[in-house]
């Protein structure tokens, strides 16, 4: 008699055991929602996929005929970043001199630029509540002194301030001009990274007008501090490794046979031995990320993080290319020629960045090493007296631990816990433009708009499900990006530090809302999804661009009422 009853390695209707093969990790995930990539049948695409034709819609809309609508739509690749950066750079530019005083630490940063423009090093100045006033008084006095000063940070970003005040001079303007400028050049670098990114110049543009209407990055942009210049080298870099990584891939794909379809396959031979040539791109990066350590030492995080990065990338791209052993390849084929490419070429623009100090005689620390024998004689002596003060540097950074009001825990930056007041001023009613019976604010707050950060969390929370269960490589670089510029700040907890400093992964939180806004949207052919994609995205663009405007008169340092300021201090800590 046949069994009736199921039981787990038995056949229905059968006493013959049957051996089920074991779940591999891809199915179990799937209860987490795991997905396997889809895979095109074209390795070539798989290892370098096409940008989509774009659409014509819009021109048609406005009356054009095709062929100019074509033209239209091919031009909006660099016509929208355009518009978006001009955008940018006209609210940036806006009453850019305002306050004429020096803003927070401006006021090392400024003194500092002036002195690398005259001297070639930091010279010294009065204390700054007598320095301050004389070069904001009229006529300008310029209190310098030759003697080479300490300095907290290195050279880079200090000459990025001093071109502005070497057109402008040693005005408020001046001193927040080159800011300014990298602020709107930023944007629209944003735009053309995320059209590569995404393959989607909408959603480039999304990312880079996202970043246009942060506050935190707008009053950044406004400031002569040297934060926003070190996430300008960086995402330069991040840029930079993007189509350094097209541009490898492309060749692999190149190298791929060809069956009688027309359709690339996957080869070891490929996979496992072809080079992938020149990569002057990595290069590029290695220059950026060397301006950014030698601007503030926080770039070299970055460093670390993207060369990982980069090895992954080359990893991955063997792996599809067809190789039987991708990592073995890597070692082979790229590490050396990556390791070549990227960590050298930034110690030496790091080194070349200190050029003034070297040809000076009177810089701080300058000839520390000289006549000074040891067992490290054999190094010259400028690059002794360079590694001492550097050092010195190094243990005035990790011991600063002064008290100060606006200091934050990196626990709390993503939520805008506790931004900094860059500038205050309660003008009396009826004076410094303040109008009506009630006394007014005057304020400079370095807060990110909240709508976009506080949804920017979210799209992280995304984005690592995307990376751990989806395997999209676009959210791993997003997430190794902000992670480059976040975790590290973990290890100085005790440390005194700002949220500012997060203004070297905004670029990267707009990148992940966009491409969570880009999921939001749904696919091309499901219109009913894509309608209401588009309504939901729509709308939160629009709360942030108004949270944005709202909050415009503390970011910019307008006298209002004070209970309009007030009104806008959402939370205690904000005070």
């Amino acid at each position: 008699m046949t069994s009736s009853s199921v039981s787990h390695g038995t056949r229905v209707g059968s006493g013959t055991p049957v051996t089920r093969a074991p779940e591999d990790w891809r199915h179990r995930l799937r209860l987490f929602g795991y997905r396997r990539p889809h895979a095109p049948t074209d390795t070539r695409d798989r290892l370098n996929p096409p940008y989509p034709q774009p659409s014509t819609r819009a021109g048609e809309f406005i009356g054009l005929s095709a062929a100019r609508a074509r033209r239209l739509s091919s031009a909006m690749d660099w016509l929208g970043p355009l518009l978006v950066g001009l955008l940018a750079a006209a609210t940036r530019f806006w009453h850019l001199g305002r306050p004429r005083d020096l803003v927070f630490d401006e006021t090392y940063y400024a003194k500092d630029a002036w002195s690398m423009l005259r001297l070639g090093y930091e010279g010294t100045w009065p204390d700054r509540k007598v320095a301050d006033p004389q070069l904001l008084a009229d006529p300008q006095v310029i209190p310098l002194s030759d003697t080479g000063a300490f300095v907290a940070h290195p050279p880079t970003g200090k000459w990025v301030i001093a071109l502005g005040e070497a057109m402008f001079g040693l005005t408020p303007f001046g001193w927040r001009f080159m800011t300014a400028v990298l602020g709107a050049l930023s944007v629209v670098m944003l735009c053309r990274i995320g059209r590569r990114l995404f393959r989607s110049t909408a959603l480039g543009c999304l990312a880079g007008a996202l970043m246009a209407v942060d506050g935190l990055h707008f009053v950044m942009s406004r400031t002569a501090l040297l934060d926003l210049i070190v996430m300008f080298f960086v995402l330069a870099a991040f840029g930079s490794l993007l189509i350094d990584r097209d541009h490898a891939r492309a060749r692999l794909a190149a190298a791929l046979p060809v069956d009688a379809h027309g359709h690339a396959r996957p080869d070891a031979r490929v996979g496992d031995r072809t080079g992938t040539g020149l990569r002057p791109w990595r290069l590029a990066a290695g220059l950026f990320l060397g301006l950014a350590a030698a601007t503030k030492w926080n770039g070299l995080y970055y460093l670390a993080f993207f060369m990982v990065l980069t090895l992954l990338w080359d990893v991955g791209s063997r792996r599809v290319a067809g190789a039987r052993h991708p990592y073995r390849a890597v070692l082979r084929k790229d590490l050396t020629r990556s390791a070549l490419s990227v960590a050298p070429v930034a110690a030496l623009t790091y080194l070349a960045s200190w050029t003034g100090w070297f040809l000076s005689d009177h810089a701080y620390g300058r000839h520390w090493a000289d006549g000074r024998g040891g067992p490290w004689s054999w190094i010259p002596a400028p690059l002794r007296s360079l590694w001492h003060y550097e050092h010195s540097v190094y243990e005035f950074n990790v011991g600063l631990d002064a008290f100060h009001k606006y200091e934050s825990n990196p626990w709390s930056w993503l939520v805008l816990g506790r931004p900094v007041l860059f500038s205050y001023d309660s003008p009396k009613s009826g004076a410094a433009g303040c109008p009506g019976t009630t006394d007014c604010s005057q304020a400079i707050l370095a807060l990110g708009t909240p709508l976009l950060w506080w949804s920017a969390c979210a799209a992280l929370v995304y984005l690592l499900f995307r990376w751990a269960l989806r395997r999209d490589w676009r959210a791993g670089a997003v997430l190794c990006a902000v992670a480059a510029g976040y975790l590290p700040w973990f290890l100085y907890q005790d440390r005194t530090i700002f949220n500012f400093y997060a203004v070297v992964f905004v670029p990267y939180l707009c990148l992940a809302l966009a491409m969570t806004i880009g999921v939001l949207l749904g696919p091309p052919g499901n219109e009913k999804r894509r309608l209401g994609g588009a309504v939901t995205a729509g709308v939160l663009v629009l709360l942030i661009a108004w949270n944005f405007i709202y909050f415009w008169p503390i970011y910019t340092g307008q006298t209002i009422p004070y209970p309009d300021w007030q009104a806008r201090m959402w939370f205690n800590t904000w005070v």
